[in-house]
This record gives structure tokens, C-alpha cells and sequence, in this order.
């Protein structure tokens, strides 16, 4: 999909997409979601971008990365998205490429996603696509504003869930506790590698516009403090796991222990009927009331095991 926007009197407008009336894409921002051949080979050879930028974010696992390339800036970093599966929301990471040329800014991304909505719909106050470096620092700051939001909703999912599985052990909880902290594993690669973006486009601010630069200290300070929530709800849902797991392995060693219990229990009555079964040779053979006899011993004895299996479980040692 195309969308082709400019600031006109403070407001964001969206113009026509059809370049036959000889648009002026100057001072305009270009954005595309999961573009076709048509509409990239449009944008080549209006904007003079090269293929290979303006491909790079439709890879899923391409690396956050600067490039320069024939006058165009190409600043790739990970912006957090949430994927819906069947009865829950886990949370995952993308590329944002946006590029930089002397005329206009163009960003690409391989589906929709809430930061750049936030744009088309207005929610970003002071934009201007006339500021095509305060444009990118915004998209940047958004990006981590919302991987902050993502990883708060990360710690309630997890503390839900949590709560869940204090009343009942199920592979369903589990399952969902594994999901969110292979999210904090993507959130926090994709945040140290935008680290090293943002320190890189520090170094590059050259034009010292005050209002720019704090926007861009701003953007630093939010990936940090994302880092620092990542990692610690990160090592918080490793203990999780490790805990549960071991509460499971407890468990499961008591199921263990009360079915060999059960099992030595009903060893003694299962001997007793075997040697009795052998029909020759035995005591009260052919006796009426021999059945009742051999039936009595078999329980009596089955009473004295269970009573020294279960002394010895009860009786401590000595310190």
C-alpha cells in the first residue's frame, strides 16, 4: 500500500497516489506497507532511492543498520508489534526503514502497525514533513514510547497468568509464559540494536538545532530505561519458569512416590494368591471355609506393610 502525505498549515494531509497528474513529492512524506513490485519500482523512479534500501525492511530479520548510498540516508531500526493467536496476544518485533533523500522522507514497513497510524491519524502533535531529521527522531521516539507500553502490558500478562497457574498447573498458562519471555527476548535484541542506532545518529548531529538534539537525547534515555525494564521482567520470567518447573518436578516426584507406595501395597495380596493358585500342595486345600482364611492372612498381611510404609514416612530423624 502506498500513502503519500505533507504538512500543509499544521495538519497532516494525504495526497493522490496516482503520479500521472505530475505530483510534487517534494517536502512530502512517502510511506509503504508491504509494497508491491508496481508500486516500489514507482517510488525508485520518482524519488531515485536505490532497490536495496527500499527493500531492506520487507526482510523480517533484517539488522538495524545506518547506510548511505547515492544521496539517500537509509536509518533501519525494530519497532515492537503484537501478534494475535488463538485465545492470547504475544508480542514480537519488525524492521521501520525509514529514508532520508534531499526532497522527501520515505519510510517502509511490511504490515500495519499503531506507531505509524499514530502519524496518519494525527496523534503526533508539532509534525512537519518539511523536518525530515526531526521526523525520523519522532518516529524513533514513538517506537520506544511504545516498546515502554508493550513491556508494562508484558508484566500484567504475566502476573495474570501467574495468578492463574497458582490454582491450577496447565500447559495452556505455560505455554503463554513461554511466549512472553521469547518476546522479552526479541524486545531486548531489537532494543540494544536501536541503542547502537541512536548513539550513531547522536555522533551524526552536526546542526545542533537545540529543539532536535533533545529530542534525540529523549529517544536515548527511553531506549535505555526499555532495555532496563526488558531485562529485568526478562530475568523475573526466567525465575518464574525455573520455579514452576520445579514445583512441577515436586510434583510429579509425590505422584511417583504414592503410586510405588500403592504398588508394594498390592505386591503382598497379588503373592498371596499366587502361591495359594497353585491348586496343589498348599494349606487348606479343599477346605470350604479356606478361601476366607487365605483371604484374612493376605489382608492382615497387607495391613502390616502399609503400617511400616507409612511409620517410616512419618517418623523425622533425629537431629
Amino acid at each position: 500500500m502506498l500513502q503519500i502525505f505533507q504538512t500543509t498549515n499544521s495538519m497532516l494531509k494525504e495526497l493522490q497516489t496516482e503520479f500521472s497528474g505530475g505530483i510534487n513529492l517534494k517536502n512530502c512524506w512517502i510511506h509503504l506497507t508491504n509494497p508491491t513490485d508496481k508500486e516500489s519500482e514507482l517510488i525508485i523512479r520518482t524519488t531515485g532511492i536505490p532497490e536495496d534500501m527500499l527493500k531492506a525492511a520487507l526482510d523480517e530479520e533484517e539488522r538495524a543498520r545506518i547506510e548511505y548510498d547515492d544521496g539517500c540516508t537509509l536509518v533501519l531500526f525494530d519497532i515492537p508489534i503484537i501478534e494475535e493467536e488463538s485465545s492470547y496476544f504475544s508480542y514480537s518485533t519488525m524492521p521501520l526503514a525509514a529514508i532520508m533523500t534531499k526532497d522527501c522522507l520515505v519510510t517502509v514497513c511490511l504490515k500495519e502497525n499503531s506507531i505509524i497510524h499514530q502519524f496518519i491519524n494525527g496523534r503526533i502533535k508539532n509534525l512537519d514533513t518539511l523536518k525530515r531529521e526531526r521526523f525520523l527522531y519522532m518516529l524513533l521516539y514513538s517506537a520506544h514510547i511504545k516498546f515502554l507500553q508493550y513491556l508494562k502490558q508484558i508484566d500484567k500478562s504475566s502476573q495474570r497468568i501467574q495468578l492463574e497457574l497458582h490454582r491450577s498447573t496447565k500447559n495452556k498458562e505455560l505455554i503463554q509464559l513461554l511466549d512472553l519471555e521469547n518476546s522479552l527476548v526479541y524486545f531486548s535484541t531489537s532494543l540494544r540494536a536501536n541503542g547502537i542506532i541512536i548513539e550513531k545518529l547522536i555522533r551524526m548531529d552536526n546542526k545542533k538545532v537545540e529543539e532536535d538534539t533533545e529530542l534525540l537525547e529523549d529517544v536515548a534515555i527511553e531506549n535505555r530505561q526499555a532495555i532496563e525494564m526488558s531485562n529485568i521482567y526478562r530475568e523475573i520470567l526466567s525465575g518464574t519458569m525455573d520455579a514452576y518447573a520445579s514445583v512441577i518436578s515436586n510434583n510429579l516426584n509425590i505422584i511417583m512416590k504414592v503410586l510405588t507406595t500403592l504398588t508394594v501395597i498390592l505386591a503382598v495380596p497379588t503373592l498371596t494368591a499366587s502361591y495359594w493358585g497353585m491348586n496343589t500342595g498348599v494349606p487348606f486345600e479343599g477346605k470350604l471355609w479356606g478361601f476366607w482364611v487365605v483371604f484374612g492372612i493376605s489382608m492382615v498381611l497387607t495391613g502390616i506393610c502399609a503400617f511400616f510404609i507409612m511409620r517410616g514416612k512419618t517418623t523425622r530423624p533425629r537431629k
